[in-house]
């Protein structure tokens, strides 16, 4: 009897190794959360996009800075010119007046801006600032990849471990058939008790496929998030299993909120950016001074009768002022709009501080939640394989209806199957408080 049961123990390992195959065909490659994040910073489309998008911003800042030099202008014509007429006043007595026909112009002007009312200043500042925002959009849409990457890795953690749960469960249906058919070739049960256990590893054998199905579609999408079109089966290592602490309170995860929160920075950021845009519009209503110098090259000389066939050479060097006299009453309402934009910035800052201390304060209490739904959980599976223990022990003795089997077998299921999912809860709202947080 016992060699049998070795036997029969060895065939059920051997069909859970051959599921096991027939679940995962593809290549398997076991990686950490970190290694997945790497992955992803290097072939996820959209961070590589980002990326992109902070190169320009960096490509902006030199362009703005380049405003601060002098502006250098070259100019040469080449022209023919037509004889001059003179004649009275009263159109009469014409003459014609020859002019020599090639006509040549050569100018270079530099102009140098000293002073422009901040609006050079205002326009770097704005630059930068734009690139602290690339860098800034660019973390933001990294956490969120990372967030889902890592939604994605705990719900194949979950599966992975249903699909132990249900190799367990399948595992013992099949060695309680066996001894079932025992019995009955014994006359001790009806073959109608064969048939409830054939139901019951039915429903495990499709659970357990559906955990398979569930498995690859999700396996699916996250290779297409990591940029890995190879045929992978990604498998989730089991020190992943452990289960953080929640020995840091609320008031740490507000500071880190306060701190590192994208949302908040973007935030922090608009209202630079409004007070940049306050200054450049005020800039407009200020006069510019420039250093100037041109030379000129000019031939023939045509204002001297008769014209003199030469060259003419003359340059000069001054400073000019520019003022817009229309900014008194233009310029004033576009200021007073930019200040209106500047407030509206600071009110929006303060209500998003509100909303991000609510959404921490929620996801903190829903962590320590998951730890007593955790304790729970556990709780139930030891109840649920006591309750197991005594009806098998009953049904073993005469004293239980195979039903009853059943139906302690579908609770040991049940509560095995919420642990499960009790612990991945824990981890998935801890890294949901370090997404909010902006430290995933």
């Amino acid at each position: 009897m016992i060699k049998q049961r070795q036997l029969t123990t060895i065939l059920m390992f051997a069909l859970v190794s051959l599921s096991n195959s027939v679940c995962g065909q593809s290549r398997q490659l076991t990686l950490s959360l970190d290694e997945l994040f790497r992955t992803a910073d290097k072939n996820n489309t959209s961070i590589r996009s980002f990326q992109a998008a902070v190169a320009e911003a960096e490509a902006g800042v030199k362009s703005a800075g380049a405003e601060r030099l002098p502006d250098v202008n070259a100019s040469l014509a080449v022209s023919y010119l037509g004889n001059g007429t003179i004649m009275d006043r009263n159109f009469t007595n014409a003459m014609s007046v020859d002019i020599p026909h090639l006509g040549t112009n050569f100018a270079l002007q530099a102009s140098w801006a000293v002073y422009t009312g901040g609006a050079v200043t205002s326009g770097v500042n704005l630059a930068k600032l734009n690139e602290q925002m690339a860098r800034i959009n660019a973390k933001d849409n990294s956490q969120n990849v990372r967030m889902l990457i890592t939604g994605y890795y705990l719900q194949l953690h979950n599966l992975k471990n249903q699909e132990k749960v249900y190799d367990e469960n399948i595992m013992l249906t099949r060695t309680l058939i066996d001894q079932t058919r025992k019995r009955q070739d014994e006359g001790v049960v009806l073959r109608n008790d064969i048939t409830r256990y054939e139901l019951q590893l039915e429903a495990l054998k499709l659970g357990r496929t559906q955990v398979c199905s569930k498995a690859k579609i999700i396996n699916h999408q996250l290779l297409t998030v990591l940029g890995i079109d190879d045929d992978v089966t990604i498998l989730t290592t089991e020190a992943f299993e452990t289960s953080p602490d929640n020995s840091q309170g609320e008031a740490y995860w507000q500071g880190e909120a306060k701190m590192n929160a994208t949302a908040l920075r973007k935030s922090e950021l608009g209202i630079r950016m409004s007070e940049q845009k306050e200054r450049l519009q005020r800039s407009a209503s200020m006069p510019s001074v420039a250093i100037v110098a041109e030379n000129h090259l000019d031939g023939p000389i045509t204002f001297e009768i008769p014209n003199i066939n030469s060259n003419f050479n003359y340059w000069f060097v001054g400073v000019g002022v520019k003022y817009s006299l229309s900014s008194l009453w233009k310029n004033n309402r576009k200021v007073r709009q930019a200040k209106l934009a500047t407030q509206t910035a600071l009110e929006q800052h303060e209500n998003l501080s509100e909303n991000i201390e609510n959404a921490v304060q929620a996801s903190y209490v829903d962590y320590l939640t998951t730890f007593t739904e955790l304790e729970t959980s556990q709780k139930q599976v030891e109840l649920a394989n006591q309750n197991y223990d005594v009806i098998s022990n009953r049904y073993a003795n005469g004293l239980a209806l195979v039903t009853d089997m059943v139906d302690a077998q579908n609770q040991r299921l049940d509560a095995q199957l919420k642990l499960v999912s009790s612990r991945i809860n824990v981890l998935y709202n801890y890294y949901n408080l370090k997404y909010i947080t902006g430290n995933l």
